[in-house]
């Protein structure tokens, strides 16, 4: 049986896929697997020292060297994504009182400030350049919840103690810092990251009842529609003002499938967000599978928009000195 390429098949599936499976488990057999020890740990109650694995993975891989050049256009979609994300979601929050056609504050957030570093690698490198794909060793701040909830406690709409933040980069931090000192311990997490990935959903999962969050479908797509539209447009436009060719931009208008563990971790920071978080968590996933299909659509047609201009302006001065046939 060819379950993993199955798996592998659907967009952000070894992310998904376990965690609708750890959600089915959660809302139909409840005690399944709640039988104590080892087996007992794969259910929510092992789900912080998982996600803590998959952050310091994930923070292994963030390499400070990089061209001026680079980490000026990547800070500058940086800052237009998670930019755009704290302006509708506190928009939200306060103009609508934290639920817009069903979407909270937290899922907007969420969906919004983290992008998909995998998609956004083979995007770069199938229609960019190295400098495109450098990018990312600025926008990887975005990894994890720690920054999701930095701007809920910013914008007074969280309170989590400060040590909690601290435990949240922390993991990120300690793999940022050996990452950097070795790149055999970056290589080596790089590689072993996708493996932490479907135990991370499928923990998150068994904290998930899909009987209480069935209204979550259409907001989710209408969510993953935005982020795509919303950061697209301020990333393309943000590269492009920094000397890029935009490709970059829009190959950064997805939603990251760790995203689909923000809400929980959040609820877990500050409980007055449980009751969100488990819609929130299905909205963001939905978000994923719908910028995971139509992002690299995004991509090739910014490309292929370039290519045409660069045809366009190349033809140009060949036209203006040509001379026009004379009638005889």
């Amino acid at each position: 049986m060819k379950i993993l390429k199955s798996v592998t098949k659907v967009p952000g599936g070894m992310m998904v896929v376990p965690l609708f499976i750890g959600m089915l488990v959660n809302t139909f057999a409840p005690n399944l697997l709640k039988i104590g020890g080892f087996t007992q740990a794969l259910t929510n109650v092992g789900y912080p020292t998982v996600l803590a694995m998959y952050l310091f993975t994930a923070g292994s891989k963030m390499t400070l060297r990089a061209a001026p050049k680079m980490l000026q256009r990547g800070f500058g979609i940086l800052f237009a994504k998670v930019g755009v994300a704290i302006l509708i979601s506190l928009g939200i929050s306060h103009l609508f009182n934290g639920n817009f056609i069903g979407l909270s504050t937290l899922a907007v957030l969420a969906a919004m400030n983290d992008t998909n570093g995998g998609m956004f690698l083979a995007l770069t490198s199938t229609f960019g350049t190295k400098e495109d794909a450098g990018t990312y060793v600025v926008q990887s701040v975005e990894t994890g919840p720690f920054l999701t909830m930095l701007v809920l406690v910013g914008a007074g709409l969280a309170v989590i103690p400060w040590l909690t933040m601290v435990s949240v980069i922390a993991p990120i931090a300690a793999g940022a810092v050996l990452g950097n000192l070795d790149s055999d311990i970056r290589e080596f997490c790089g590689a072993h990251e996708a493996i932490i990935v479907p135990f991370m959903a499928f923990t998150l999962g068994q904290g998930i009842n899909l009987k209480s969050v069935t209204a979550a479908g259409i907001p989710g797509i209408i969510l993953g529609v935005t982020v795509l539209v919303v950061t697209g447009f301020v990333c393309i436009l943000a590269d492009r003002l920094l000397g890029g060719s935009g490709i970059a931009g829009a190959a950064a208008s997805s939603t990251a499938g760790n995203a689909v563990a923000t809400p929980q971790a959040v609820a877990m920071a500050d409980h007055s967000f449980a009751g969100i978080a488990p819609a929130a968590t299905l909205q963001v996933a939905t978000s994923v599978i719908i910028t995971a299909l139509l992002t690299p659509v995004l991509t090739a047609y910014t490309y292929r928009r370039n290519l045409k201009k660069a045809q366009h302006l190349t033809l140009d001065p060949v036209l203006e000195g040509a001379e026009e046939p004379s009638i005889r």
